[in-house]
């Protein structure tokens, strides 16, 4: 039987409001992330609202949460906080609300199915850790940098934060766990040569 998820786990809601109806949407979304910062088990929640370039007419507002684990996340999605939250701000919705749950960074480094391994020292997690993530953000930063100038610092980081987690997920940290699988989980239980095995009749 497996054991639950103990890392912390993010949620990011998307939603587009309805044009002209921004500032009841953004009092409502206001009470809906205070509910969810006082809920047993979140680790904090902000709303992040459309870039400020006056150029572009946007709409879409991101909701991000932290949860301490998988059961806490799950507790807020079934509670009844968030039934009355999602009920008020729907009649200001313009289409469906868009879900991304991202994981905890933990699952990069559990050992794969077979014979048990040990957990890797600590020290090795985060050198293979920078190893992905300084390439990752310096590439961002390069493809980016000049777009995401004109946005409020929040943004920048929320935006940069969720894309390297999202590459380093399902990219880079798969690669590179393979590729240093031998440094990661050395054979705990070397062969003896020259060991001999006793068998009975």
């Amino acid at each position: 039987m497996s054991e639950p998820q103990t890392h912390p786990v993010l949620l990011l809601v998307s939603r587009r409001a309805k044009p002209g109806h921004e500032a009841e949407f953004e009092w409502l979304m206001a009470e809906f992330i205070t509910a969810a910062k006082v809920f047993p088990g979140c680790l904090g929640a902000q709303l992040v609202h459309p870039g400020d370039d006056e150029a572009v007419e946007d709409t879409l507002y991101h909701a991000l949460m932290a949860f301490k684990d998988a059961g806490s996340l799950e507790a807020w999605q079934q509670s009844a906080e968030r039934a009355a939250g999602t009920a008020s701000i729907a009649p200001y919705i313009d289409g469906p609300a868009v879900v991304r749950g991202i994981s905890g960074l933990a699952h990069w480094f559990q050992p794969q199915p077979g014979p048990k391994q040990g957990q890797p020292p600590r020290w090795k997690v985060a050198v293979v850790t920078w190893l992905g993530i300084f390439p990752t953000v310096y590439l961002l930063f390069l493809l980016l940098g000049e777009v995401l100038a004109p946005w409020s610092l929040f943004a920048r980081i929320f935006l940069l934060t969720v894309l390297v987690v999202i590459i380093m997920t399902w990219g880079v940290a798969p690669q590179l766990t393979r590729l240093l699988r031998p440094w990661l989980f050395p054979s705990a239980t070397p062969k003896l040569k020259g060991a001999s095995v006793n068998r009975s009749p």
